[in-house]
């Protein structure tokens, strides 16, 4: 049964019956067969169909739930049957908010040195985004803000504390070398993630308390739009001082510390708290601390 399973998860990822068929390595005349023995073996209708996929019935949404923690305890339990007779291997599946990517490349070096069996994927997305994708075994773990990833449906581990730099041109500085305000920060042509992405939402919370609602003259998704147009002189942005310090600002631009109030956000690993967790993930969160011994938290 766990291969219809995989079916629904498929489908459900893809939306089309011809891309799950597809990514489950099968035709889809197969595809749709091991569904309709899956919906006989059930007695219920699981998906909704005409010439394309239309969607999950009620029922069919209860069995996709169902088919994403049996397909993943399935993925589990091969990957712990794999590691006792091989090592560590396998695919880890990573995501995190565009703010900590710089940092993705500190826990994912050290663990492929250790394993070097281990293959990494990586993707950029949304806070909300990342939550969704571990609830629904999508992706293995996270690097976002904590303070949304609260509860009994994740397991959580501090890495950093996220602080925040005005980047501009030099002789565009307010005075010189020395820290910005939230205020005079707000008076730059700024250009800034898009409102959907926590960090904007962090900075616009930041200016309002400031009394400066932040207005930006561009927005994009992706922190290297905002790094190429700052990188021009002629504009501003508020970064991460970790996306900062790996950004090899030109001659010219620089970043200082902002200030009235300094505010910091908390960054770490998110993983689900289902048990059990795959061999990868358990090495994941083991291994960690170690990696990330010299940026133990500090507020």
């Amino acid at each position: 049964m766990i291969d219809k399973l995989d079916y629904v998860v498929a489908l459900a990822r893809e939306r089309h019956f011809g891309r799950a068929a597809e990514a489950c390595g099968v035709t889809q005349p197969t595809l749709s067969a091991g569904l309709k023995q899956l919906e006989e073996q059930l007695g219920v209708l699981i998906v909704l169909r005409s010439s394309r996929f239309l969607g999950f019935t009620p029922e069919g949404e209860r069995v996709l739930a169902w088919a994403r923690r049996m397909t993943s305890d399935a993925k589990a339990l091969r990957h712990e049957v794999r590691a006792l007779r091989h090592g560590l291997s396998g695919h880890l599946r990573l995501a995190a908010v565009p703010s900590a990517l710089p940092v993705v490349a500190r826990l994912t070096t050290p663990f492929g040195e250790r394993h070097p069996a281990v293959r990494f994927s990586v993707v950029s997305r949304t806070s909300d985004d990342i939550l969704r994708r571990i609830g629904e075994f999508e992706i293995d773990a996270g690097i976002t803000y904590l303070d949304g990833a609260g509860g009994s449906d994740f397991r959580t581990m501090p890495l950093y504390y996220e602080r925040y730099c005005f980047v501009a041109a030099a002789d565009k500085m307010p005075h010189g070398s020395q820290p910005v305000t939230w205020e005079q920060a707000s008076h730059a042509a700024l250009c800034l993630l898009t409102p959907n992405m926590r960090n904007r939402r962090i900075i616009d919370a930041a200016m309002a308390a400031a009394g400066a609602p932040s207005v930006p003259r561009l927005e994009s998704d992706s922190m290297i739009v905002l790094l190429s147009h700052v990188r021009t002189g002629h504009w501003a942005s508020i970064l991460p001082a970790a996306l900062v310090e790996g950004a090899n600002l030109p001659v010219g631009v620089a970043a200082v510390p902002l200030v009235g109030p300094e505010v910091t956000s908390l960054i770490g690993l998110v993983v689900s708290s289902s048990d059990p967790a795959t061999t990868l993930v358990q090495a994941l969160v083991a291994e960690t601390p170690s990696i990330f011994h010299a940026d133990r938290p500090q507020p």
